[in-house]
């Protein structure tokens, strides 16, 4: 048998290209409107997608005037989103930050009993200097950061295990709802938190939410080889895609967990037409809507700040010309890509913008629906992934160009499901459930 592509829709706005929502092909809804999200959610469901993923900010972004980028919190939308869906899995960011283990982990149990076991939670160690401020703090450190969510996911997983699975009887006629002995207070005292539990709500449908990760530092990646079940990661060319899916699984094995317990899907962002010419004249044309004056805004915060004003657009960067990504506090794996594109491309300042403007540093095309089915077998083929992210540059049009002409090149060649086997996310992912 083949082996199975995983897919994984990212709703974003409008679409991922930064100048999607100025596009006539984009929704005309209102980008706090929750119909958009189930329009999207109920496209990728009928197409037998794995799952769906809305991403969080904690302040708002200094670029918004123009580039209209805000959406609803994740985990509220995706309580609607259960209601109108039945199969789909449903994954949202949640700060280890800026929250506290206990509240997360009823939320997350809480949506995972709403959507009767779909409910996935994508692990963020916030690195906004604005978003810190918002909650009454500092910025912690890159290291801090992990350091505290270590502590978190413990606390977390912890909470979750407090109930057994048959803890709860709800015996009407002997007056017994549950077996006391069977729920256990958990008593953590760390150097972050100290919380007593038990969580006061039964354990969830999959025992624990599946656990996504998305940083690509050392640190990440090694605190993703312990905990994550899923890695959301971005890559501009397959190269680098293969060096990260085998230095992953093997920290996962060494971490003592088998490598098929952590699924890898890297970002792809493709604006699909009949013909490739065809596909790459829209790309131009959403790429003309980009102002670069709001990816030098984005190109700055993604540096702790660095101002690249001075660079010429024209001008063929050097890896020198930006600060070194090691010394990051922000997002390192991001800023490594970054510098490697340009030393590996020789990339001017426009080019580089233009890159980033279509997905954030995820892999872009543009081109048939065959050669975008192509590139997905071929990278899962080659080891760099368990299957993708995907990224439409443009909603609904892109999702429904994906579903209507890549989804079925997939399953003609036996690569993707026909159908949902199962009904939980773990179900999807091939996740093993928990025991408590």
């Amino acid at each position: 048998m083949k082996r199975q592509i995983h897919l994984n829709l990212f709703i974003y706005g409008r679409g991922h290209h930064e100048a999607a929502w100025r596009h006539p092909a984009a929704t005309k809804r209102a980008l706090t409107d929750v119909e958009h999200t189930i329009d999207c959610a109920r496209i990728a469901e009928a197409a037998h997608f794995d799952s769906i993923f809305l991403a969080d900010t904690l302040n708002l972004p200094p670029d918004t005037d123009t580039s209209a980028r805000l959406w609803l919190e994740p985990l509220t939308t995706l309580g609607a989103v259960a209601h109108a869906t039945s199969r789909i899995g449903l994954i949202a960011t949640a700060s280890s930050s800026h929250t506290e283990p206990f509240n997360l982990a009823r939320q997350f149990a809480s949506l995972d009993h709403i959507s009767r076991g779909r409910a996935g939670w994508n692990i963020v160690t916030s690195f906004s200097i604005p978003g810190a401020r918002n909650f009454g703090s500092g910025r912690l450190s890159h290291a801090e950061r992990y350091d505290k969510g270590e502590e978190f996911v413990q606390v977390v997983k912890k909470l979750w295990d407090s109930w057994s699975d048959d803890a709860v009887i709800d015996d009407r006629a002997r007056g017994m709802f549950l077996r006391k002995e069977r729920v256990r207070e958990i008593n953590h005292e760390g150097p972050a938190f100290s919380v007593a539990g038990p969580m006061n709500l039964p354990r969830s449908p999959q025992g624990w939410p599946v656990l996504v990760q998305a940083g690509s530092s050392d640190t990440g990646k090694d605190f993703a080889a312990r905990h994550a079940e899923a890695v959301f990661t971005a890559h501009i060319a397959k190269t680098t895609a293969t060096d990260f899916y085998r230095d992953l699984k093997a920290r996962v094995v060494a971490a003592g967990r088998r490598p098929n317990q952590l699924l890898v899907l890297p970002g792809i962002s493709a604006m699909i037409a009949g013909t490739e010419t065809e596909a790459k004249r829209m790309e131009q044309e959403l790429n003309e809507l980009a102002d670069p004056q709001i990816g030098l805004t984005r190109l700055k915060d993604r540096f702790d700040g660095f101002d690249f004003s001075h660079l010429g657009l024209d001008r063929v960067l050097r890896p020198e010309d930006f600060p070194d990504p090691a010394r990051n506090e922000s997002s390192r794996g991001r800023t490594e890509l970054i510098v490697g594109a340009v030393r590996r491309e020789r990339l001017t300042m426009r080019q580089l913008l233009a890159k980033l403007a279509g997905a954030r540093g995820h892999y872009v095309m543009a081109g048939t629906p065959e050669q975008v089915a192509d590139v997905i077998e071929d990278w899962v083929d080659s080891g760099a992934a368990d299957g993708f992210n995907v990224m439409p540059p443009l909603l609904p049009s892109m999702l429904e160009a994906f579903v209507g002409g890549v989804i079925p090149i997939l399953q003609r060649r036996g690569r993707f499901r026909t159908a949902y086997e199962g009904t939980t996310l773990r179900d999807h992912f091939g996740l093993d459930r928990p025991v408590a």
